[in-house]
């Protein structure tokens, strides 16, 4: 699936600034905030909206003016929608009968699609008999029933408790490899995007960011919006002068960190520079060849096993993704340590410099 040039104005307001995106065979995460254009851009996808500028080629097909009933194409939005008036089973079943299959073939892909969903035991049962988290379980199985070239999938997962949301989008990447179509995936959560491998494609405000390899993506993000987008809890962001003489970066409140090779070597060309932390790459165990930063606790965040730490440093505001359950006190002394390695840097203009290995 190609976009060339694509974008959409609402009325004096921009929506979708011009494009071009080339979304390839399996998973394609969408991955930003809030209104940064995901479900506008599923929307175009779909037909559901007609682009201001631009094409859109599905299987090298101009699809631009098709309405959206003549695309192959499925779709399921953060609320369900479902038949109030059928059963589980013909819920799943209606677009296979629509398309007149044999009742043999509807009968195998309903029942292998309420196994994979956990379905089986509703199947006669009305939507308005189950939980919330089961309705959308009937819109996504009824989306995947669809031999489609495109699924488009508007934060399908975001309505259901944590432990099913893990376990249905472990089961939705087995069901994508094993099928030969183009999966659009919109998330807020860059741990969705992960875990759904694949291509991930960023946005912000209604901009083409970056895209690519969701793992390399996430390594090298290309510029410091990139980074942002694709960082949770957020990016550590430190602005810090480089030493040439000394091939470091002074912090704000005479912290010193040491250049990678890499970096020192381009020391020359920039004196000012944005350092970016991801929470995870610090830490309160002190390390060979780490450097300290000192504060003061704020906040000590336990979320299940995990704790997030946030601490106060010299004007600065830090979080650290710590494993396992801290209880620390409001105001303790703290340090937290980060490996030189571990830091990107960018330049004064949000450009990538260094990028860990």
């Amino acid at each position: 699936m190609q976009l060339h040039d694509l974008s959409y104005r609402f009325g004096s307001e921009t929506w979708l600034h011009p494009m071009d995106l080339t979304l390839t065979q399996g998973v394609n995460v969408l991955l930003g905030a809030t209104l940064a254009g995901k479900t506008t851009l599923l929307r175009l996808m779909a037909g559901l909206e007609r682009p201001t500028t631009g094409r859109i080629m599905i299987g090298g097909r101009d699809v631009t003016g098709v309405p959206v009933r003549q695309r192959n194409i499925s779709m399921v939005y953060q609320q369900f929608i479902n038949y109030p008036s059928l059963t589980v089973y013909e819920n799943i079943a209606s677009p296979l009968r629509i398309a007149r299959l044999p009742e043999a073939t509807i009968e195998q892909r309903v029942q292998s699609l309420a196994a994979t969903l956990r379905l089986t035991p509703f199947l006669e049962r009305r939507p308005a008999q189950l939980s919330g988290g089961q309705q959308q379980r009937i819109a996504l199985a009824r989306a995947l029933a669809k031999d489609t070239d495109l699924i488009l999938l508007d934060e399908p997962l975001v309505n259901l408790d944590y432990k099913l949301r893990e376990d249905l989008r472990n089961q939705l990447s087995q069901l994508f490899a094993q099928r030969r179509i183009t999966v659009v995936y919109a998330t807020t959560e860059p741990q969705e995007a992960l875990q759904l491998g694949g291509h991930t494609v960023l946005l912000a405000e209604g901009r083409l960011i970056q895209s690519g390899p969701t793992l390399e993506v996430f390594r090298r993000p290309a510029t410091l919006a990139a980074a942002r987008a694709f960082s949770d809890p957020p990016l550590n962001e430190i602005r810090a002068q480089i030493d040439a003489a000394s091939s470091t970066a002074v912090l704000p409140g005479g912290v010193r960190l040491p250049l990678p090779r890499a970096l020192a070597l381009l020391a020359n060309t920039s004196s000012e520079v944005v350092l970016g932390i991801r929470a995870h790459h610090l830490t309160t165990i002190a390390r060979t060849g780490a450097s300290a930063i000192s504060g003061r606790v704020e906040l000590a965040e336990i979320s299940g096993s995990e704790t997030y730490l946030h601490v106060a440093s010299d004007g600065l505001s830090l979080v650290a993704h710590l494993p396992g359950v801290h209880e620390l006190a409001l105001g303790q002394p703290c340090s937290l340590h980060v490996d030189p390695a571990d830091v990107y840097c960018f330049d004064a203009h949000g450009q990538l410099m260094f990028a860990p290995e």
